[in-house]
């Protein structure tokens, strides 16, 4: 069994009971957050790109015992600032206690804040306790995601919020290339350039044949 925790925006916790992930960590400004950093412990902090609304609170959590796994550029990024950090890349494996980690394209844009460049933006496909689980981060709707679902995949998270990723149509048209069994839409509502309705996504999404479920911020899926 896999916990799924919508912390909101892109922020998601993973956990099979002893493995503990989360994914684009922001919180810390994030005026949906269902959780403060001081409330968060992980053994990998994956961060998809370097965004400030993605990287967010990597360094903090890598500092409270976590190793922040990202791009070089952002993993070096990272440890210059105080974090563990374990540095990969677009279709780099990394396998861990109770599964493995792979890097898939995005297309995006990546860089910090400050202007420091963060490579190449990447989804993530994560198997943990037996499931298979894909969080797309930022990225526009792309073919390739057919090779990305041949995987086999339990869940999909997709961002949903338009503007700055694909919108809700494109979204759908991902499942189809995706063929997951459910789908958590994420990356909407945050802020009003990317307001949309999750509900109405998950709607369409069982119309497909594919779970629809939009997670409230703090809401957990149980993938059994």
């Amino acid at each position: 069994m896999v916990e799924v925790r919508y912390i909101g925006h892109s922020a998601v916790l993973l956990t099979d009971g002893k493995t503990r992930i989360v994914i684009d960590p922001f919180l810390t400004g994030n005026p949906k957050a269902a959780l403060r950093v001081d409330e968060v412990r992980a053994d990998l902090i994956l961060v998809t790109h370097a965004h400030g609304d993605h990287f967010g609170d990597a360094v903090a959590l890598s500092k409270k015992g976590g190793v922040v796994v990202s791009t070089f550029e952002i993993a070096t990024y990272a440890e210059k600032h105080g974090a563990r950090s374990l540095p990969m890349n677009i279709g780099g494996r990394h396998r861990f206690e109770g599964g493995w980690l792979q890097w898939m394209p995005a297309w995006h844009s990546s860089s910090f804040p400050d202007g420091t460049y963060g490579g190449m933006p990447m989804g993530v496909v994560v198997e943990l306790g037996g499931k298979r689980i894909y969080h797309a981060g930022d990225t526009a709707l792309f073919s390739d995601m057919r090779l990305i679902g041949e995987l086999g995949l339990d869940l999909a998270l997709l961002p949903i919020g338009d503007h700055f990723t694909m919108g809700p149509q494109d979204a759908l048209k991902a499942l189809e290339l995706l063929r997951p069994k459910r789908v958590v839409p994420i990356h909407y509502g945050t802020f009003p350039p990317i307001e949309q309705d999750g509900a109405a996504f998950a709607r369409e999404a069982q119309k497909m044949g594919v779970e629809g479920m939009a997670l409230a911020p703090g809401e957990t899926l149980r993938l059994d």
